[in-house]
């Protein structure tokens, strides 16, 4: 009788750590920090995307979809108004219109004025207050945001006051120095509208870069007051390429309100023959849409400027972004 020897078989297993085990509520742990960042960031972002839905692609949507129909009569006219697919035709008429082209000009004039007037005006106050020479510092901060906080529409109805003549106590005090000014005529009304535009956003940009100063490191101050550097040349070449950055925002901001320029020029053609009911794209849009009730050829319009916009933006963008490369690969 043969006995059988037992064989003993020892499984290979590999030994997985137990679900309570460190090794196991590491990964735990950090999927679930995951989860909560994901649920913190989109917390914080869904109001932006709400807004950004609501308030500027849906009109925009509509905007173009609109700029594919008009309002016809069929026959000889007597008919009611249908409502019918036109196809670019809007477009075609837009940018064939001379008084819109005439718009686009003007506004490239007074952006061409305005925005290195704004700029060089509010980065030069910003230094001013920076370097200390100004007393009561704080005071004159107010002093020039003060403008800021004024609606513009109330800011273009006091400067209409202080250009309309027989009314205004500026006009009469140069009229008694013998100087006669026209602020309203063919030469003086785009500088006059230049001039409200600055009163109103000067301050807040001069409060944008004033910021950005404080965030200069005073050690590279102090090294180039120690290398002999006056307050002037500390300004321009050191304290000035250091808020690079937000002297692009604020002109790219600047441009962009810019194109839109409206409520200056509407309240002003109210007193002068100079300015009229399509003075800048935006009164042109506004004429179409409430004076003609054309609201396709208005949303034509609309989109027209708001890719001259875009391009706009995307051309500082880019120029700035290679200026900056080509200035890093320099050093």
């Amino acid at each position: 009788m043969t006995s059988a020897t037992p064989v003993s078989v020892t499984a290979d297993t590999t030994a997985r750590p137990s679900p309570k085990s460190p090794a196991a509520a590491a990964p735990m742990a950090r999927r679930s920090a995951r989860r909560r960042e994901l649920g913190a960031c989109g917390a914080l972002m869904t109001p932006f995307f709400v807004l950004l839905v609501t308030v500027f692609l849906i009109p925009v949507a509509t905007a173009v979809y609109l700029s594919f129909f008009s309002d016809d009569q069929p026959g000889l006219g007597f008919g009611p108004e249908r409502t019918v697919f036109a196809g670019l035709r809007n477009y075609t008429a837009v940018i064939t219109d001379p008084t819109f082209l005439g718009g686009l000009g003007i506004v490239a004039l007074y952006c061409l004025v305005y925005i290195p007037l704004m700029v060089i005006g509010a980065l030069a106050l910003a230094l001013l207050l920076d370097s200390g020479v100004v007393r009561l510092r704080g005071t004159a901060q107010l002093a020039l945001f003060l403008p800021h906080a004024v609606p513009g529409i109330i800011a273009a109805l006091i400067w209409l006051y202080l250009y309309t003549p027989g009314i205004s106590p500026v006009i009469e005090l140069l009229g008694k120095a013998d100087i006669t000014v026209d602020f309203l005529g063919v030469h003086t009304v785009l500088p006059s509208i230049v001039n409200i535009a600055l009163w109103s956003n000067l301050g807040y940009n001069m409060v944008v870069f004033y910021a950005a100063l404080q965030a200069v490191p005073r050690e590279v101050i102090e090294a180039s007051v120690v290398d002999g550097a006056g307050p002037v040349r500390t300004a321009l070449q050191v304290k000035a390429p250091l808020v690079r950055s937000s002297v692009v925002m604020v002109a790219m901001f600047t441009l962009i309100f810019a194109l839109q320029l409206f409520t200056e020029p509407m309240l002003l053609s109210q007193s002068t023959p100079m300015i009229n009911s399509r003075f800048s794209p935006s009164m042109y849009i506004y004429d179409a849409a409430f004076t003609r009730n054309n609201y396709g050829l208005a949303a034509a319009a609309s989109v027209v400027l708001l890719v001259c916009t875009i391009a706009l933006s995307y051309g500082v963008t880019r120029w700035t972004n290679r200026a900056n490369a080509a200035e890093e690969n320099t050093r």
